[in-house]
């Protein structure tokens, strides 16, 4: 559903949690699998012109259920133990603008995708749907900025070494972090380049952004900075390779240079007492929800 919606990334990062609170494993490369053979029907922003009371009024979820019944698992009980086959009815009334038919798609694949390489080992996500698809496949230069105080002080800085061809990065705004995975992950554009007309440019972030944002913006690479993760060692002038076809995202440096790094690296430290000492000690990555590892099921 989250991927005929044309969904948020957000949503993924909850179901793994509800799952993992349940002993389930959300598998990013099953989510690709999925994403390739669910279609967008629903015609909302970012991806599409309607907003939510549209969706509502054309049909709502009984509708776009409906749709999709051949790809859901119909013997799935809800919430009063009623299989979900008993209660998908065909709608009376669907408007077409919002809610697409099967053969009609705004898409034909789904709005998530899950991306792994060297800079990414447990994964990252691109909401390819609210993206540009010329920059799917971008080989380029990083300009990193070291945190959310590092990204206020230079973005807009006429001074800074940036072009369009460049990829923004990110990093220390994870879910370890005292910024909290805040909704950062939609970087802005450099003010020289929006006064010049660039309306789009490949970012990458450990950290989340709203499900209204559009852009080709890469979100929730994991491990994240703070946990030493690969994303802890880019630099301003690293080349970084994406492939939303290819679902890679690789540092391209030489193994050497990045020893060197990581000898260097230091962890944050440990706060000593309150609830900055219990995310470092049990906040998960986004590959598991976020959540608190006391609260996942066992096993």
């Amino acid at each position: 559903m989250l991927l005929a919606l044309g969904g948020s990334t957000n949503a993924l990062i909850h179901l793994t949690a509800i799952a993992g609170r349940r002993g389930i494993r959300v598998d990013l490369s099953r989510l690709n699998e999925l994403s390739d053979t669910t279609p967008v029907l629903v015609d909302l922003k970012p991806t599409g012109e309607g907003y939510m009371e549209d969706f509502h009024a054309a049909g709502g979820m009984p509708a776009l259920l409906w749709e999709l019944r051949d790809l859901l698992r119909l013997g799935a009980r809800d919430v009063t133990g009623v299989a979900l086959g008993e209660r998908l009815t065909e709608p009376a009334f669907v408007d077409r603008r919002y809610i697409r038919a099967r053969g009609e798609p705004v898409s034909p694949v789904g709005g998530l995708v899950a991306l792994f390489g060297s800079l990414a080992p447990r994964g990252a996500i691109v909401k390819r749907s609210a993206a540009t698809p010329a920059l799917f496949e971008t080989e380029a230069r990083a300009v990193v900025f070291d945190g959310l105080e590092d990204l206020a002080a230079r973005i807009d800085d006429p001074a800074l070494d940036v072009t369009a061809a460049d990829i923004l990065v990110l990093k220390n705004a994870g879910p370890l972090t005292s910024a909290g995975m805040p909704e950062a992950g939609y970087l802005p554009i450099p003010s020289k380049l929006a006064r010049a007309g660039v309306k789009d440019m490949v970012r990458m972030s450990d950290c989340r952004m709203s499900g209204t944002a559009f852009g080709t913006i890469v979100l929730h690479i994991t491990p994240e900075a703070a946990a030493g993760g690969p994303m802890a060692l880019v630099e301003s002038g690293d080349r970084i390779r994406m492939s939303v076809a290819g679902r890679t995202l690789d540092l391209l440096v030489d193994e050497a240079v990045l020893a060197r790094r990581r000898a260097a690296w230091r962890a944050p430290a440990t706060p000593r007492r309150g609830w900055d000492r219990i995310v470092a000690e049990q906040v998960l990555q986004a590959d598991e929800g976020c959540d608190l590892a006391v609260l996942r099921a066992e096993g």
